[in-house]
């Protein structure tokens, strides 16, 4: 079929988290269907620099002429600006606009708690207000869950807004690789990024017997909560099927984050049979169903335990509804029909 649509973002390898997971694996997808994703992301800029108080985000200074002449010579079935508030999303937004191209974005953070968990001197409120003044110009919104839809309409947008599902790679993250272990300890599991927004000290504290408490993940807050907390074991990134070990043998996932719109990592510890703990907020609230695949409380240390009564199975098969299969039927099914309406 060959659409091709072009996909801008500001969150990009090397980085790691969910955003790239999720883009990288349209990207996949799209090759398998016959189509091109074309990804304009930080790497491509000649001048980039790191984040002052996050060094592994790269900012990317697009040169607007390059800009203006990929938007203008190229034939896109569709444009995507993945990052609005980023400041590649924010250039091609204000191109699009100035050339009077459509475009859709997707809302994949709540970047108002993330810049207010690093810089509290900026409300949540007014991020929200600059949030929606970003977004304005996109003539569709995706987002991850119903209730972050709901709360992107709460927060005011206007355009049409859809809830986008996501998915996990079958042959890397199963049950196969659960090892037979009969040490009386449980294993509570947290991955992710290691920074403030995720709110993972509430993981490091917890204290419930006969338990080993595993970080696997990197960033800024590392340091500190190392030397803050010798009971826990911090292992760094992992990937494949190494990342899939430590789902599959360990007894909980913990989700700490209040701030997450969805959480990939969850549903990859579902597919390994691990239920998860969380506070009941956007993102776990539409995935979790509290005593079967995981288990949701105000109280953290509530959550797991009930969460090791949890049949494994139930878990496993809870985990069958997502699919980046799925993922990239519901992206090209919302978009590729926009552009259509302003030709």
């Amino acid at each position: 079929m060959n659409r091709k649509i072009l996909l801008i973002t500001d969150a990009w390898f090397p980085q790691v988290n969910g955003v790239v997971t999720t883009l990288s694996n349209l990207v996949k997808q799209a090759k398998l269907n016959g189509d091109t994703i074309y990804v304009y992301h930080p790497n491509r800029c000649k001048i980039r620099f790191p984040l002052p108080f996050y060094p592994e985000i790269k900012i990317g200074i697009p040169n607007p002429f390059h800009i203006r002449k990929l938007l203008k010579k190229q034939k896109w079935d569709h444009i995507h600006i993945a990052t609005p508030e980023g400041s590649l999303g924010i250039t091609f937004a204000r191109t699009c606009r100035r050339l009077n191209i459509p475009f859709s974005a997707s809302c994949h953070t709540k970047f108002p708690e993330f810049v207010n968990a690093r810089l509290p001197f900026i409300s949540v409120n007014l991020g929200w207000k600059w949030m929606k003044h970003v977004y304005r110009d996109a003539t569709h919104v995706l987002t991850t869950t119903e209730s972050m839809k709901q709360e992107l309409i709460d927060h005011g947008f206007e355009q049409k807004i859809y809830s986008w599902s996501r998915g996990f790679d079958k042959n890397i993250f199963n049950s196969d690789l659960r090892k037979q272990d009969d040490s009386t300890y449980k294993v509570l599991l947290y991955v992710g990024r290691v920074s403030h927004e995720k709110n993972i000290e509430d993981f490091c504290k917890l204290k419930i017997n006969n338990t080993i408490k595993i970080v696997v993940g990197d960033g800024p807050q590392r340091k500190d909560l190392e030397e803050k907390y010798s009971d826990v074991k911090f292992v760094g990134y992992k990937h494949g099927k190494e990342l899939a070990e430590y789902y599959a043998n360990s007894d909980v996932f913990v989700f700490p984050s209040k701030a997450d719109t969805f959480g990939i990592v969850m549903i990859e510890s579902m597919a390994c049979g691990t239920p998860i703990a969380a506070y009941p907020v956007t993102g776990p609230k539409d995935i979790i169903k509290n005593g079967v695949n995981g288990y949701m409380h105000e109280n953290l240390y509530f959550a797991v335990k009930e969460c090791l009564t949890i049949d494994r199975n139930k878990v496993i098969i809870e985990s069958g509804n997502w699919s980046w299969e799925k993922c990239y039927d519901q992206f090209v099914n919302i978009l590729l029909p926009i552009k259509k309406q302003f030709d």
